[in-house]
């Protein structure tokens, strides 16, 4: 059978890949699920495809093409491809679930 339960206290165990800042959880197909946890500074860079986050944990100000927002627990990000993004003035805690989905370039 499938795995079908990906249990956010497993993910945050799961080191990050080799020359990346998330750990990779679960690809299938266009799909695939990452953890993300970062510490003091979101270094972040434009990605090349769609993406989504689900905040799991920790609150504070995201930034997406130049236009900011609060976000808190439960919250879902949305960052269309190659848009410039990052949390910024964010908790110590903060945790949250990236989906990429889709073609390399975005859906359009």
């Amino acid at each position: 059978m499938p795995r079908f339960v990906f249990p956010a206290a497993e993910a945050a165990a799961t080191p990050n890949d080799p020359g990346r800042l998330s750990a990779r959880i679960l690809t299938r197909g266009t799909f695939e699920a990452r953890w993300y946890a970062p510490r003091g500074t979101d270094p972040q860079t434009p990605h090349t495809r769609d993406e989504a986050y689900v905040v799991i944990r920790g609150s504070g100000s995201f930034v997406c093409d130049g236009q900011r927002a609060p976000f808190a627990p439960g919250d879902m990000l949305w960052v269309p491809a190659g848009a410039e993004h990052r949390f910024e003035d964010f908790t110590d805690d903060l945790a949250v679930w990236v989906i990429f989905y889709g073609p390399e370039g975005g859906e359009g």
